[in-house]
């Protein structure tokens, strides 16, 4: 199965782009990282004003974010404040492209075999 999942950082950026995968699966999380990247940092308290959810529950998507590599947390006096780190965004689009590429070669394989 390898063999269909190019791996063009090696395995570990396969990893990586994984758990990119695994955080934005879930609509609060995209839209906090969309949020992040629309206006730099922001602390819990203040995104989850805009949410119908509590200041907890966004603390919780930050830190699955934050394990995805996403998210970064600073202090600024007592508060803690979070920016989105776009590379591991990044890492996972050169996944989707390699493997976009990959199926290309397949295809354009199967048309030529199939016109000759």
């Amino acid at each position: 199965m390898s063999e269909l999942l190019p791996q063009p950082g090696g395995p570990g950026t396969e990893n990586a782009a994984g758990a990119v995968f695994a955080a934005l699966a879930d609509p609060t999380r995209r839209h906090l990282v969309a949020v992040l990247g629309a206006g730099g940092g922001a602390t819990a308290t203040g995104l989850a004003a805009e949410l119908p959810i509590s200041r907890q529950a966004v603390a919780k998507h930050l830190a699955t974010l934050g394990r995805a590599g996403l998210v970064s947390q600073s202090r600024r006096g007592r508060e803690a404040v979070f920016e989105l780190d776009p590379r591991p965004l990044a890492d996972a689009a050169q996944w989707l492209t390699a493997v976009g590429a990959e199926w290309d070669t397949r295809l354009a394989g199967l048309q030529h075999h199939f016109k000759g």
